[in-house]
């Protein structure tokens, strides 16, 4: 299928002479996912335009580029995506289109990156490998990395240092702009990471039980959180056995867990199942990784997300 597409962008540039973006105004920054979006926006502001080929509300692992997609990223300034082998196709259109690398920027690269584990009682036996989120750089010791970098808030700092650094490289006429609200940034990042710990280091436990996949765990890595989870991040799995669901009501109904998480844009049926079995509450906990239609429209920001995380987390926690 990429193959297929890549040669119909291949002619489809040929015929149209290197067909130019939808906006072809100014700096033209494209991402695949909402955190690179949202961390381009807060550094670039008005002085680049900016796309997210991922449609708010849409599943973000079972995403394919289209042709126009393909073209518009060939003839941005610079794009932005994970870098996990959900994302294997960028490696491929990298290298078919002859992209400068020097205009791409894989947020996987940019941290020291974990790969995803499969916990006691989680689903895992029906884990395909092309559905693992792995990191795609060469197939054999990266495989299987978790994608999701930048639910870490000192993630999101060292990529959205990256980006800024990139843009001042690339477009040095906006660089002292870029510096500078990339500064701002950085301290609200750091005021956020200073209140997700400060929430942890007070609570009276350090579990989360997820009625759904997993895909925070450089969150729960970073502030030291045990976490219990039906999937791994990127499963395509949906139905858990009767094993994996008693196991997750019964770590619910002995450690007293007041709260069953859910992801976002998930149906939430598995964990308020769980729910109704211990009397806890369902909760979303977002891994960012995109946000719904209403959310996406009414300004919402990686930094607003997250501290809705900490809300929910504090319930959980306290």
């Amino acid at each position: 299928m990429l193959k297929r597409i890549l040669a119909l962008v291949a002619a489809l540039l040929l015929l149209a002479g290197c067909t130019p973006p939808v906006d072809t105004d100014g700096f033209t920054i494209i991402t695949t996912a909402f955190p690179a979006f949202d961390f381009a926006r807060q550094i670039a502001a008005d002085d680049a335009n900016i796309r997210m080929l991922l449609s708010p509300g849409a599943e973000a692992h079972s995403y394919e580029p289209t042709p126009r997609d393909m073209i518009d990223i060939q003839n941005c300034d610079l794009f932005i995506y994970a870098g996990g082998e959900n994302e294997a196709w960028v490696t491929d259109m990298i290298s078919s289109l002859e992209i400068d690398e020097d205009k791409v920027i894989a947020m996987l690269d940019v941290v020291t990156p974990l790969y995803e584990e499969s916990v006691e009682g989680m689903e895992s036996g029906h884990h395909h490998h092309d559905e693992s989120c792995g990191h795609d750089h060469d197939h054999q010791d990266t495989e299987g990395y978790d994608e999701h970098v930048w639910t870490s808030p000192n993630n999101a700092a060292l990529i959205t240092k990256a980006i800024a650094d990139r843009l001042c490289a690339l477009d040095a006429a906006n660089a002292a702009a870029y510096s500078s609200r990339c500064d701002a940034y950085q301290a609200r990042l750091a005021k956020l990471d200073a209140d997700i710990r400060a929430a942890v280091d007070g609570a009276k436990r350090r579990t989360m039980v997820f009625g759904d996949r997993f895909p925070v765990r450089y969150f729960t890595e970073e502030y030291g959180l045990e976490y219990f989870a039906a999937f791994p991040g990127c499963s395509a799995d949906t139905e858990p056995s009767a094993a994996t669901i008693a196991f997750l009501i019964d770590k619910v109904k002995e450690q007293n867990i007041p709260v069953v998480f859910s992801i976002e844009l998930s149906n939430r049926r598995l964990a308020s199942a769980i729910a109704e079995a211990t009397g806890a509450k369902v909760l979303t906990f977002t891994s960012c990784h995109n946000l719904t239609k209403e959310e996406f429209e009414s300004g919402a920001t990686y930094i607003s997300l997250m501290e809705q995380n900490l809300a929910n987390l504090q319930e959980a926690l306290y």
